[in-house]
C-alpha cells in the first residue's frame, strides 16, 4: 500500500516517526511534514507565499520531505507534487500520529484533522489518528492499532469528503479493549485568558481552558476512551445542519423576496 503521511506536530515529531517506522514495515511510506510545528492551525492553506519543500538525507525505509506550511498544504504537496512525480495516486492518506487527543469540537481547530479532511477533499481515503495524551504519549499503540486497522478495514467504505478520525488512549497495547465505532462529541472548551507583564511592563494574555465533558450520547467519542477503546469517527467537510434546514423550510416555503 502507499502511505502518505502528513502531521501538524512537525517533520521531527517523535509521533509521525513511530507512525513512519512501524507502517514502512509493511507499506510504501511518504512523510510530508510542516518543517515547524503547525498544532491548531486548522484547515489553512498558504495562498501569498511560495511553499519551500526540502527532501531530508535520511537513514531509513521512507522518504521525508519538510514543507513550509500547513498540514493542508503537505497534503496538497504530497499528492499534487511528490506522489504525482511517481505516477501515483496513493492508497491513503495518514495525518498522525498526533500528541494528544481530537475529540469533539477540537476537530474544528486540528491541524492533524485537517490534514486528513484535505485528503479526503481530494478523494483519497484518509484518516487522523491521535493519542489521548500531551505529557507522555504512547505512540507505540497507536502505530501498532493503524498497522493493523489498515490490514481489516475496507478503505474503500470511506466516501469522498468523508475521514476517519481515530483517537487512541495512551496505555499498552495489551491494555486496549478494542475499536469503537462513535460519533463526534459535544466535548467543548470553557476559555478563559489569564493576564500577565511582560519585563518592559506591557500585558499579555495566555489563554487556558476547562474541559466540559456533558454529552449525554453513549457513543460520544471521549466515551470510549474512557473505558479503554479506540474511538473511530467518521467526519465530514460538510456542516450544513440538515435538521435545522428541514425546519425552516417547513416554515419559510420557496424563495423569499427581500424588496
Amino acid at each position: 500500500m502507499n502511505i502518505l503521511l502528513v502531521n501538524d506536530d512537525g517533520i521531527t515529531a517523535p509521533g509521525i516517526l513511530c507512525a513512519a517506522r512501524f507502517l514502512s514495515q509493511k507499506h510504501n511510506v511518504v512523510v510530508c511534514a510542516p518543517e515547524s510545528e503547525q498544532s491548531a492551525v486548522g484547515h489553512g492553506i498558504t495562498l501569498r507565499f511560495p511553499l519551500w519543500v526540502r527532501k531530508l538525507d535520511i537513514n531509513e525505509p521512507f522518504e521525508m520531505y519538510a514543507v513550509s506550511g500547513t498540514p493542508a498544504d503537505c497534503v496538497k504537496i504530497g499528492l499534487d507534487v511528490i506522489y504525482k512525480d511517481k505516477g501515483i495516486v496513493p492508497d491513503v492518506v495518514v495525518s498522525g500520529i498526533n500528541r494528544g487527543e481530537n475529540l469533539g469540537t477540537d476537530v474544528i481547530y486540528s491541524g492533524t484533522v485537517s490534514g486528513a479532511l484535505e485528503g479526503a477533499i481530494a478523494g483519497v481515503p484518509s484518516l487522523a489518528v491521535s493519542v489521548a495524551d500531551f505529557k507522555d504519549p504512547i505512540y507505540e499503540t497507536a502505530a501498532l492499532f493503524l498497522l493493523k486497522f489498515l490490514e481489516e478495514f475496507d478503505l474503500k467504505q470511506i466516501p469522498r469528503f468523508t475521514a476517519l478520525n481515530i483517537n487512541v488512549p495512551s496505555i499498552p497495547y495489551e491494555k486496549i479493549k478494542g475499536w469503537r465505532l462513535t460519533r463526534q462529541s459535544k466535548r467543548r472548551y470553557e476559555d478563559y485568558f489569564e493576564q500577565r507583564v511582560d519585563p518592559y511592563g506591557r500585558k499579555y494574555y495566555w489563554m487556558l481552558g476547562d474541559i466540559i465533558e456533558d454529552d449525554p450520547d453513549p457513543k460520544a467519542d471521549y466515551k470510549a476512551l474512557a473505558q479503554g477503546y479506540i474511538s473511530v469517527t467518521p467526519i465530514t467537510i460538510f456542516m450544513t445542519n440538515e435538521e435545522l434546514l428541514k425546519e425552516l423550510e417547513a416554515k419559510y416555503h420557496g424563495d423569499k423576496d427581500i424588496r
